[in-house]
């Protein structure tokens, strides 16, 4: 059935025998057993502070549990924590299974879908939208907060058998045709310190038990799509919509010229201005705790790193024109100017850049987004 191993070079499994919750029954239990004893009522009891109800998803031990309570065969290997195909090649590269690459995707309805792929599965993100009826540019990357809120799995830990959690039941699963004529497949059990080791028709026993019907897709193919050649996955765009908290938007606004620059300035009311504040600091506070619990977070924040982008940029750039000019009140405007017109390309370019080193690899990927935005910059304006 179900077999443990660890990489020689891996930390192993610490602290698993007591979890949070074991921790405090036992400390409640501790403290109603004090009390007694030195003669208190149970209802002067100090009772720890209770916590907010939380839909708590599976942990990678409850999901090798049902597992072998399914009776199917599976290895885990434990090793490091590992981000990309790349460094969890370097611990079970050789061991003969086929590594895979696992996407969390959205498109502009806010329905969700997980490809499941060989790491060697070349993914085109507009090819796939079009075949989902999506349009080309109907499918995106999703955000790290719908892999807590949705999968409930941090960063880089992205799999098929994240499905088994309720919040993802309206999540589509498009598996790589390649898995079948693989001996074993490689996944991650909920958590990138662990690899399990599993059969593409043991992987179909587990989705079946849960409700799914799996779906393998040849990814690389890029069929017409037309009047006459209906999108063939299009059967596979969900029909339902996850439940997310709802992001705070400008429902009303003013639009006024501006000056000499040519843009226009969307002035909100006090209402919205009040909402978007709230959503501002609810965002950094969310940056803030996914950057102290998962480094790679705070690297892949995009608007933070055009931001400091084009802070240092733009410092340069209107202390070489403050001194032609001799006019140090023209660089504030100059600056908020520029930064309004360049910093959505530049998002944009770093969003390609990202999607790009996900599906591709970020050799593969850097490469594609040079070239893409080099021919931009060639195009007459």
């Amino acid at each position: 059935m179900g077999r443990t191993r660890r990489h020689p070079n891996g930390s192993g499994e610490i602290g698993h025998f007591l979890g949070g919750l074991e921790v405090a029954l036992v400390y409640s239990l501790y403290a109603i057993v004090s009390q007694l004893r030195a003669g208190f009522p149970l209802p002067l009891l100090p009772l720890l502070p209770r916590s907010p109800q939380i839909d708590m998803g599976y942990t990678k031990d409850q999901l090798l549990a049902r597992l072998k309570e399914l009776q199917i065969d599976f290895v885990c290997y434990d090793h490091p924590a590992v981000l990309t195909v790349e460094a969890q090649a370097k611990y079970v590269g050789h061991l003969g299974g086929a590594l895979s690459k696992n996407l969390l995707l959205k498109d502009k309805k806010h329905r969700y879908y997980v490809v499941s792929a060989l790491a060697n599965t070349n993914i085109d993100l507009k090819v796939l939208s079009q075949r989902l009826g999506l349009g080309k540019g109907g499918l995106r990357m999703a955000a790290e907060e719908a892999l807590q809120k949705i999968l409930q799995v941090p960063l880089g830990c992205v799999t098929p058998l994240a499905l088994i959690n309720d919040s993802a039941r309206d999540v589509s699963l498009l598996l790589d045709q390649g898995f079948k004529s693989q001996q074993s497949c490689y996944f991650h059990p909920l958590t990138n310190e662990v690899t399990l080791s599993i059969s593409a028709s043991s992987l179909d026993r587990f989705l079946i038990s849960i409700g799914r019907q799996p779906s393998y897709v040849d990814l690389e193919a890029n069929p017409a799509v037309g009047k006459d050649n209906p999108p063939d996955l299009a059967s596979l765009v969900p029909s339902g919509l996850p439940t997310l908290p709802d992001k705070v938007e400008n429902a009303v606004v003013t639009s006024i010229p501006t000056g000499n620059d040519g843009l226009t300035v969307e002035k909100p009311t006090k209402l919205a201005v009040e909402a978007k504040r709230s959503a501002a600091s609810q965002k950094e506070k969310l940056q803030k705790v996914q950057s102290s619990i998962d480094p790679l977070a705070e690297a892949t924040n995009i608007e933070k790193l055009v931001k400091e982008i084009l802070d240092k940029t733009s410092t340069a750039f209107l202390n070489e024109i403050t001194k032609d000019l001799n006019d140090p009140q023209i660089a504030p405007s100059v600056s908020d100017v520029v930064k309004r017109r360049v910093s959505s390309d530049l998002e944009h370019m770093m969003m390609s850049l990202k999607n790009a080193a996900y599906t591709q690899g970020f050799q593969a990927g850097f490469q594609a987004t040079l070239r893409s935005s080099l021919q931009n910059l060639s195009m007459p304006r």
